[in-house]
């Protein structure tokens, strides 16, 4: 832990510095995947120590880079399963630190090697997102035929799309990761991926994580197509098998195809991002029928001469419609992300009707956002699920309305490095809580600070 303390704090100072002394033409842009980073130093600049481990040369064509991040968190609950009778006031921090180093060879080969070490202090129970004393986020080799093929054997972190359905996990204090074997196609409009994973099991301790537990498995064909104009779209198929998955009507294997189609762009000002999933497959004696419809429309205005947008999202989900037939119609949202409606993460994405109008502004290095999402369940016979998928309420009453949640996040970017945000959300429980029992006011805040280098 001292170790890893002393090497951030100094490129922490380095970073608050350092953009001072920028003479412009140096480009620092972290990608959420830190493999896509884009960093360009001119070669005729005196560099330092940091600059120098950016960009180390090995021959005309080779070079070899480090980097990383801190991550600190504070997160707080008010009533974190809405009812006061139990003591579930509690606040809790998280600290998480990666470390990369990325090789290129002029033959085409490329090495990515980043450690991670999330840990939290005051939180007594613990969820597998929560804890990972040190281990490999990301280890993979690819090899790139030329241009546009290249191969790629090893555990990464993948979004795909909006990240709707397979996602890097980002909110929580541990990544998702798959231990893969991917081929890609990629030119200036098209985009092909097709790959078979396995989802890593987080052991919480050092170097203890599960790779390749056959127990959960996913292939996926995605295809990407940038058409003329302002308009895309996605189209893909993934499989995915999961032995003994619980829903509301049971546990069972779960073997089930997804077909899905995302329509996005622009069209005049407005942007939109609208997605269809359907699927199909067998769990355990039942077949599957489920399915997802998703819209989000958004249109940017000037507010006292800052950028500016006003939002829509809403989405219908589908459930179970009887726990007692051949056919189980609950959507199972693969691997979303860990805070699908904000941070608190109390419901996600199964089995759900939701009405969500966003408002987003800024000014200079500030930017602000409110938000307020309506959640109902789209069948009286399943239940509610949070992120993980798990059954989070169970279908004990007729009630369909779940709740109402207000938002609001604030961040300040203090230079390409160093970030501030601080989200809170409030949920008011509606008649299916209520009748369960859970009527009291959750309330929910994070603070976090992140340091990218």
């Amino acid at each position: 832990m001292k170790t890893w303390f002393k090497i951030t704090s100094v490129f922490f100072f380095w970073a608050l510095q350092g953009n001072a002394q920028s003479n412009g033409e140096e480009v620092f842009s972290f990608g959420l995947l830190r493999q896509n980073d884009e960093v360009i130093i001119p070669s005729d600049e005196k560099k330092g120590l940091y600059k120098n481990l950016k960009q180390i040369k090995l021959g005309d064509q080779s070079n070899l880079s480090f980097g990383g991040s801190y991550r600190f968190q504070s997160e707080a609950f008010v009533n974190e399963e809405f009812a006061s009778e139990v003591d579930q006031d509690d606040i809790w921090f998280l600290n998480r630190f990666l470390f990369h180093s990325h090789l290129h060879l002029s033959n085409g080969f490329e090495l990515f090697v980043e450690l991670n070490s999330s840990l939290i202090t005051s939180k007594q129970n613990l969820a597998p997102v929560d804890k990972d004393e040190l281990g490999f986020n990301q280890l993979f080799a690819r090899y790139r035929f030329d241009e546009k093929w290249n191969l790629l054997v090893g555990r990464q972190n993948v979004r795909l799309g909006s990240g709707r359905l397979i996602d890097v996990r980002e909110g929580p204090n541990v990544r998702l990761a798959f231990d893969m074997a991917q081929l890609q196609y990629q030119d200036n409009s098209t985009t092909l991926t097709a790959f078979y994973a396995v989802p890593t099991r987080v052991g919480q301790g050092v170097f203890d994580n599960e790779a390749l537990n056959f127990q959960e498995s996913m292939a996926t064909v995605y295809w990407t197509q940038h058409w003329k104009g302002n308009t895309s779209t996605d189209i893909y198929a993934i499989y995915k098998e999961e032995e003994a998955k619980t829903w509301n009507s049971g546990t069972a294997d779960d073997n089930r195809w997804s077909l899905g189609l995302r329509h996005f762009g622009s069209w005049d000002k407005l942007r939109y991002n609208n997605e269809f999933v359907f699927q199909t497959g067998s769990f355990g004696a039942q077949a599957i029928s489920a399915w997802t419809i998703s819209f989000n429309i958004e249109f940017p205005i000037k507010l006292l001469g800052s950028k500016s947008s006003f939002g829509l999202k809403t989405e219908a989900i589908s459930g179970d419609t009887s726990n007692s037939d051949n056919s189980l119609n609950t959507f199972d949202g693969l691997y979303p992300r860990g805070a699908y409606f904000g941070r608190v993460a109390r419901i996600g994405p199964s089995n759900l009707f939701d009405i969500h109008p966003y408002f987003n502004t800024g000014c200079s290095k500030f930017t602000f956002g409110f938000d307020y999402v309506a959640f109902w369940r789209w069948s009286r016979q399943d239940g509610v699920y949070g992120p993980p998928l798990n059954v989070q309420y169970p279908s004990i009453n007729g009630e369909r309305f779940i709740g109402h949640q207000i938002g609001s996040i604030a961040s300040f970017e203090v230079n390409e490095f160093i970030s501030l945000e601080l989200e809170g959300n409030v949920i008011f429980p509606g008649n299916f809580l209520n009748e369960s029992g859970l009527d009291n006011t959750l309330i929910h805040t994070v603070f976090t600070a992140e340091f990218k280098f």
